[in-house]
């Protein structure tokens, strides 16, 4: 098979920068290890910057979006059972919207069929050859038969695991990386979500957050040890242990319910660098994770298929190399910058284990500048709605 760009990974990345392209008239094929049912079933989050928004518009993907999404005008902190607002369009005229990765996946993969384009599921074995030539190819199986497709350009949208960043030499990238030292148990219910804005909340047991799906779907996240197991929380437990560290006044209103999923993700800040080696351009996770702390994992997804598009329109339309040469360090600048973001809002309100009397007085004035000051709750609500492309 010969196409224009492989892109490795049938996630809301590859998904979305193939449907940006084919409206570019640029050919895409996209190579996925799993099955479309198996990629759906994946819950993650869906807090969408506007970025990620117009991107949708622009891919021709944005109806159900803009009918079913949960637009979010600002976000509750709470800290010590008391509660505050942050008000994101007042302060920066520019909401978020809520809704599922699922659904944006779900979007992808439907005008992706509905436009006949093709997609390689199943594909084992994935491997990636002179990336480093001006002849790039990809190899992979499926059921025991060979296939091979060549291609001007790769795109590396296969998540952390993936095989497209190893491909890059050890000698070429360089790693960043900061574990910490907990986790985050998640709760996915059929009840109504108890408010309708997201509350991030800190307390001396440790954070939690109430989050939403839909208006009958919420999701809940308490913070926990890394040595737990989902096994280890009852529903009761967990419903339990989110009502304590929640202000009164949410906590009884709280509707609980069984469970339909449980999980602990551990809390992880990555980044590799450089994220174009040859004709090989990594996106999204295979580039950068982030704690979910803010919501940046999916959107920082967008901004790299944002800036490799761009890159790619210009080198077909005018024979123009400047962005996908400018590709990693444009990527990187916003990357940084959201990783920094992550990574300050999880210190805020997580209670670390080796925390002294002197850190926890340092957060508990953090939280207070960012309640009482103005201009610190813009740099928030324009770091959380989304920094410009």
């Amino acid at each position: 098979m010969r196409t224009q760009v492989a892109i490795i990974g049938g996630g809301p990345a590859g998904l979305l920068l193939g449907q940006l392209l084919h409206r570019q008239g640029i050919d895409a094929v996209v190579i996925e290890r799993k099955t479309r049912d198996y990629v759906l079933g994946r819950i993650r989050a869906g807090v969408l910057e506007a970025g990620l928004v117009r991107l949708m518009e622009e891919a021709g993907v944005a109806d159900r979006l803009h009918a079913e999404g949960h637009v979010h005008h600002g976000t509750r902190i709470a800290v010590d059972g008391r509660m505050f607002h942050v008000d994101f369009s007042g302060l920066t005229g520019t909401p978020v919207v809520v809704y599922g990765q699922t659904e944006v996946t779900r979007d992808l993969y439907d005008a992706r069929e509905a436009a006949g384009l093709p997609t390689e599921f199943r594909a084992e074995d994935v491997a990636i050859h002179g990336a480093d030539t001006d002849s790039p190819h990809v190899t992979f199986t499926r059921d025991g038969t060979g296939h091979r497709i060549d291609c001007d350009f790769v795109a590396g949208c296969d998540g952390f695991h993936g095989i497209s960043r190893q491909t890059i030499p050890l000698t070429v990238r360089r790693e960043y990386e900061k574990t910490y030292p907990f986790g985050w148990l998640g709760v996915l219910s059929r009840t109504p979500p108890v408010h309708d804005e997201l509350i991030y909340a800190s307390s001396e047991r440790g954070f939690a957050l109430c989050s939403m799906r839909n208006d009958n779907l919420s999701r809940y996240y308490i913070q926990c040890a890394l040595s737990d197991h989902p096994s280890d929380w009852t529903d009761a437990a967990f419903w339990a242990e989110l009502k304590r560290r929640l202000p009164p006044e949410v906590a009884d209103r709280l509707v609980t319910g069984p469970s339909i999923e449980k999980s602990i993700a551990p809390l992880r800040s990555f980044v590799t660098e450089p994220m174009r080696w040859g004709r090989l351009f990594l996106c999204g996770d295979a580039a950068h994770i982030v704690p979910p702390t803010g919501a940046k994992g999916l959107n920082l997804a967008a901004s790299d298929v944002h800036y490799l598009h761009e890159g790619l329109r210009q080198f077909y339309r005018d024979n123009d190399c400047t962005g996908i040469d400018a590709y990693s360090e444009r990527a990187l600048l916003r990357v940084w910058k959201a990783e920094r973001f992550s990574w300050w809002f999880s210190g805020l309100l997580h209670r670390y284990p080796d925390m002294s009397p002197f850190d926890l007085k340092m957060q508990q004035a953090d939280i207070a500048f960012l309640r009482d000051n103005r201009a610190q709750q813009q740099a928030f609500a324009e770091n959380y709605v989304g920094l410009p492309y």
